[in-house]
């Protein structure tokens, strides 16, 4: 099934507040929440001006699976799934089951990606990434399972106190 395919099928099928994962082909996923109609939630660059647009696409060119990471600077977006850019190879699924965690209930999850979107934020691989802010949405703690020498399914409370200072 080609890339096209399974965004169809994920807009088919998701429901609000499920975790897609954008599998890379390099063994590393983005992660978002899909907010219905074909809309997922996550981390994007942050607005940027022709200058950096430029730089931006140069990066991509030379990393083409982590150029947009190495700005920094992220803003949770709301965007088409179709047009979330990924690596050439990449797969884009539900997984509401990697993280040994009971979701939220709607009104929660609705309010915490309420209190989050637009909001620009320093990315860090380690303490603040995509996925911290996926799960931190559906189930209000920040966990990350691809973080190399990390304990599965804990939460780095560090990132939840970052998203929850936000939500006030």
């Amino acid at each position: 099934m080609d890339y096209a395919e399974q965004v169809e099928d994920i807009v088919a099928t998701a429901q609000f507040g499920d975790l897609i994962e954008f599998s890379y082909p390099v063994g590393y996923s983005h992660w978002g929440v899909y907010d219905g109609d074909g809309y997922v939630i996550h981390f994007a660059v942050s607005d940027e001006g022709e200058v950096m647009k430029m730089f931006r696409n140069s990066l991509q060119t030379i990393f083409p699976l982590c150029g947009d990471l190495l700005l920094g600077e992220t803003k949770i977006r709301r965007q088409l799934l179709s047009e979330v850019n990924v690596p050439s190879g990449a797969h884009v699924l539900i997984s509401n089951t990697r993280h040994a965690r009971k979701p939220s209930p709607e009104a929660e999850m609705r309010r915490r990606r309420d209190a989050l979107l637009d909001k620009e934020l320093t990315y860090n691989l380690f303490t603040l990434n995509c996925e911290h802010f996926a799960t931190f949405v559906r189930y209000g703690e920040s966990v990350c399972n691809q973080i190399p020498g990390r304990a599965k399914n804990t939460e780095l409370k560090e990132a939840t106190e970052v998203f929850q200072g936000l939500l006030s």
